[in-house]
């Protein structure tokens, strides 16, 4: 894998991970909340359990998804960190 492709993969990946993130916390926290409130989820209102609690569990987990991948990513293209090239990186300093 080319240095170039690594990045627009790392750059597409962040790009939908921030989408989801700008959905999540703002359009279902805020601008649809009034709707979502509609609906009851636990004994609370969705769009406030949205609000004050998904979307910490949706940002955790999108956290998650990135490093998963990332590391993933990194290991297809030779840059993922091993003890052999760690230690010889803390020698240099």
């Amino acid at each position: 894998m080319t240095r170039q492709a690594y990045w627009q993969r790392q750059i597409k990946r962040i790009a939908i991970l921030l989408t989801i993130w700008f959905v999540v916390a703002y359009l279902l926290g805020i601008f649809l909340a009034p709707t979502l409130n509609q609906v009851s989820f636990g004994g609370v209102p969705f769009g406030f359990w949205m609000a004050q609690q998904g979307s910490i569990y949706v940002f955790i987990s999108l956290i998650w998804i990135y490093a998963y991948f990332s590391d993933k990513a990194d290991k297809e293209a030779g840059l993922n960190e091993t003890d052999d090239n760690m230690s010889s990186a803390s020698a240099a300093h």
